[in-house]
């Protein structure tokens, strides 16, 4: 009998455990994203040209990503890229691909030129 009342708790422990992970809601959606106009260089060609989904993040830092939510493919297989702020006017930039790898692109400097630009050793990136 003291079996069948521990397989019960069990059971019921389990069943409210489930519950909590299936009531528990699900991650909002980005703040603040806006609409804006970017442009990415690669290799010193003009790569994208065009909306972008612009979501800033702490600190300066940002992700841009297609502005058309039914296009996955920002540009090549590029669906997004991050600059994250590592110390003021210097920035660490990533690139996430299709398959999910997130790719390292380098350190990059904002530009004295065009403070909305970021540019490094082979790529720019520019959002407005």
């Amino acid at each position: 009998m003291n079996q069948v009342r521990r397989r019960a708790a069990f059971s019921l422990a389990a069943i409210a455990a489930s519950a909590l992970v299936f009531a528990w809601p699900a991650p909002a959606p980005a703040q603040g994203a806006k609409i804006a106009t970017c442009q990415v260089y690669s290799g010193g060609k003009l790569a994208y040209n065009g909306r972008c989904r612009f979501t800033p993040e702490d600190g300066g830092s940002f992700t841009i990503e297609h502005a058309e939510p039914n296009r996955t493919v920002f540009y090549g297989e590029i669906v997004s890229i991050t600059v994250s702020i590592v110390s003021p006017g210097t920035a660490e930039v990533r690139g996430l691909t299709r398959q999910g790898v997130n790719s390292r692109w380098g350190t990059a400097q904002r530009s004295n030129d065009d403070r909305s630009c970021w540019e490094g050793s082979d790529f720019k990136i520019c959002a407005r």
